[in-house]
């Protein structure tokens, strides 16, 4: 018999806010998170649009000298857990077992503004100039593992690194652990911050991103428009324990996780398989985990990138899995607001997801015109939509055919 999965606390840094409230209000309300650089960054880069972090400060959470030795990803994911361990009323040690707790946090590109350092460090002074505290910046798995440090976990500590869906899929793979007994509390997200002149200029090369230099035409998911999605950094952990464990220690409790849905695609470095059968496999897999059907959900937090091809393959996905009730569920991407965070995007669309269900809010594509030709679900354009909602989906959808779904469901 499986452990039931619940989420006793969360917490994100996001283009939208310092914390997860403030995030989650800027998205439900429509404001918008991305912002043109700055016209002496702009100038150098092949794109003049990003949703970054203004104001946020590592030494809130931390004091110089270990600011100085952690990318900035790391810093974000920190921060993220802080909120997160502080809103579920965990006291690892008092009312959590150290060796029952873990961390699960993904990335997807990790340290690259550390490793883009490191280079022209090397490059231009030798090699003898490389820090000795490059290589533990620069590894995906060291926000998972400075967590885990920080707080003195000692269970599962892991990182999934699947492109855009790490974040969801280390959630997933948290949940698992806990379903099969191997951990009753988990620490599990997202974090990047992927904003420096190889990441831009990786994505651009691929023809990803958008070029607009307007922050209102730069994401414009499912819109007829729609021209290329826009790079954000960010971060996203979610408290997850067994029901069992949470309602011992008498923990108020936001959802329940229901069911995980992972498959690849096996088709593309980069393009997903045009009909949508692979997503869709992924959105039919997480409802059959969860023992519902698609009637049963309410919300999709969709990928929606803004991407002309992704959109029409995740609407085509949408589609095949809810059959008749495909135009029933309200969809909508938050992208469109906080812009893409990468490995982040699943674990802070998660925490949107579980937030809609808490206060029974579709929140808004926002920067949405005009619909497309097979574009033509219910977007929640621009305006925030009150609806009953018992359970909600999260999609995420990665370069290299890495598909995740989550359902959460209220309890």
């Amino acid at each position: 018999m499986r452990n039931r999965v619940v989420i006793t606390g969360m917490g994100c840094v996001t283009p939208l806010g310092l914390d997860k409230e403030t995030s989650w209000r800027s998205a439900a309300s429509g404001i918008c998170g991305i912002r043109r650089l700055a016209p002496e960054r702009a100038e150098q880069l092949p794109v003049r649009l990003a949703a970054e972090i203004p104001d946020f400060d590592p030494h809130v959470y931390m004091d110089a000298k270990e600011a100085r030795r952690t990318d900035r990803f790391i810093q974000l994911a920190i921060a993220a857990a802080e909120e997160a361990i502080r809103d579920s009323g965990l006291a690892i040690g008092r009312n959590a077992d150290p060796e029952r707790t873990g961390v699960w946090i993904g990335s997807g590109a990790g340290g690259i503004r550390t490793f883009e350092k490191g280079m022209l460090e090397v490059l231009q002074r030798g090699y003898r100039r490389m820090s000795p505290f490059a290589l533990p910046m620069f590894l995906p798995n060291m926000a998972a593992s400075r967590v885990a440090i920080r707080h003195g976990i000692r269970g599962p500590a892991n990182c999934s690194v699947t492109a855009c869906a790490s974040g969801t899929n280390s959630i997933g793979e948290a949940f698992r652990a806990i379903q099969r007994g191997e951990a009753d509390v988990m620490l599990a997200g997202g974090a990047e911050a992927p904003i420096c002149s190889i990441g831009l200029a990786s994505f651009a090369a691929m023809g990803a991103l958008s070029a607009s230099d307007d922050p209102a035409e730069g994401c414009r998911p499912f819109d007829k428009g729609r021209n290329g999605f826009v790079m954000g950094e960010g971060a996203g952990v979610l408290v997850l324990e067994s029901l069992l464990h949470a309602r011992e220690r008498g923990a108020d409790i936001y959802a329940e996780l229901l069911g995980f849905g992972s498959c690849g695609d096996g088709f593309h470095v980069a393009a997903p398989r045009p009909d949508g059968s692979d997503w869709s496999r992924a959105m039919s897999l997480a409802l059959e985990d969860a023992g519902l059907a698609p009637k049963d959900i309410a919300y999709i937090n969709a990928h929606g990138t803004g991407t002309p091809q992704g959109d029409l393959v995740e609407t085509r996905a949408i589609k095949q899995a809810f059959g008749v009730w495909a135009y029933d569920v309200s969809v909508s991407s938050t992208k469109s607001a906080s812009g893409h965070l990468l490995g982040a995007s699943g674990a802070v669309e998660a925490i949107f997801s579980v937030l809609a269900l808490r206060d029974q809010i579709i929140p808004p594509t926002i920067h949405f015109r005009e619909y497309d030709d097979e574009l033509d679900l219910h977007y929640t354009p621009n305006l925030p939509r009150r609806k009953t909602i018992r359970a909600a989906m999260s999609n995420t959808f990665a370069f290299g055919g890495h598909n995740a779904v989550l359902v959460f469901g209220s309890l």
